[in-house]
């Protein structure tokens, strides 16, 4: 039997997209949970499937927008609990973070092997040891491109779009469950912006003494504080707007600087299966005056974040009741 072509399988993946029920082009902030977090997935969802066939096709930028998209529709999940938390949402959860893992991979080897690129010349060292890197990526990637092609890829995207628009979440009649659904957008938002922002800010100011992989938990906060508030951009306006864009400003910088840190610690993780044929490739990525340097730049912003004190007072919306 014959593999089905990509752009075939992309428009098989689509399907899902003609069954859903109508909802509104933008959030607002009376608008209730329910109905927003069903907007905001479908947007990263479509996202993925977006850049389905140029993560097939190889394409290095195709691949991060993927991995963004996902990112994205991961956070929206964690943003809306507990209210999507019901019987279905491990599965769904696991599913999602399979196809991360098979992700993170390529898109680590193209970081790596474009930090080898960029500060290396033409010598033959060079070129030898990047005929190495660029071996153990095509394989990387053979390995990727038939995960999006499998039957496994289709059903999560099956499966994770029938959750967003019909899960159990969305059906359960205890009053807690009614009430998450029914609760505004803006009154949500605000709690769980500012119960990240409190956890965010208490972990930063320890930055300096954190190991990789507490550094690496903070990084991820910040990119769900930071991804949810870009998904959130419906509701700045005005002055919140001007405010929202000088959070996301420190919230990047601290981003670059420990995504810079962490794609450091994976380079010289990869670095190690390379040892016996390149047995210098790790030491590139080991330079303490750069990690230095990075750590000041994401303190900085850090302490320019905590003095603007963004969600510790209900900034999107007075308190209302969901959108009638």
């Amino acid at each position: 039997m014959s593999r089905p072509s990509t752009s075939s399988t992309a428009a098989a993946l689509a399907k899902p997209a003609a069954r859903r029920n109508a909802l509104p082009g933008r959030l607002s902030p009376r608008m209730a949970c329910d109905t927003a977090f069903r907007i905001i997935a479908r947007r990263h969802l479509d996202a993925v499937l977006a850049q389905h066939d140029g993560t097939c096709r190889g394409d290095p930028d195709a691949l991060h927008q993927i991995r963004i998209a996902l990112t994205h529709l991961r956070t929206a999940i964690r943003f809306f609990s507990p209210m999507v938390d019901d019987a279905l949402r491990p599965k769904v959860w696991a599913e999602l973070k399979w196809l991360n893992s098979q992700l993170g991979m390529v898109r680590d080897l193209d970081v790596a092997i474009e930090r080898v690129v960029a500060e290396s010349g033409d010598e033959l060292a060079v070129i030898a040891e990047l005929q190495h890197w660029d071996e153990k990526r095509a394989e990387s990637h053979r390995l990727l491109a038939r995960a999006l092609q499998s039957a496994r890829y289709r059903r999560m995207v099956e499966q994770t779009a029938t959750w967003i628009e019909s899960g159990p979440w969305s059906t359960g009649r205890s009053k807690e469950a009614i009430r998450l659904r029914r609760c505004s957008l803006a009154d949500h938002a605000t709690a769980r912006l500012t119960e990240w922002e409190k956890t965010l800010l208490k972990q930063a100011r320890k930055l300096g003494k954190l190991n990789v992989e507490k550094r690496h938990k903070l990084r991820l906060l910040n990119k769900r504080m930071t991804y949810s508030i870009e998904s959130l951009e419906d509701l700045f306006a005005d002055k919140l707007l001007t405010k929202q864009k000088s959070i996301l400003k420190q919230l990047r910088k601290a981003q670059k600087s420990l995504g810079q840190l962490n794609d450091d610690a994976r380079g010289q993780a990869l670095a190690v299966s390379l040892n016996e044929a390149v047995p210098e490739a790790g030491i590139r990525f080991l330079n303490r005056r750069r990690e230095k340097m990075l750590l000041r730049t994401a303190s900085t912003a850090y302490r320019r974040l905590d003095k603007a004190k963004p969600f510790r007072s209900s900034d999107l919306a007075p308190n209302s009741g969901p959108e009638d």
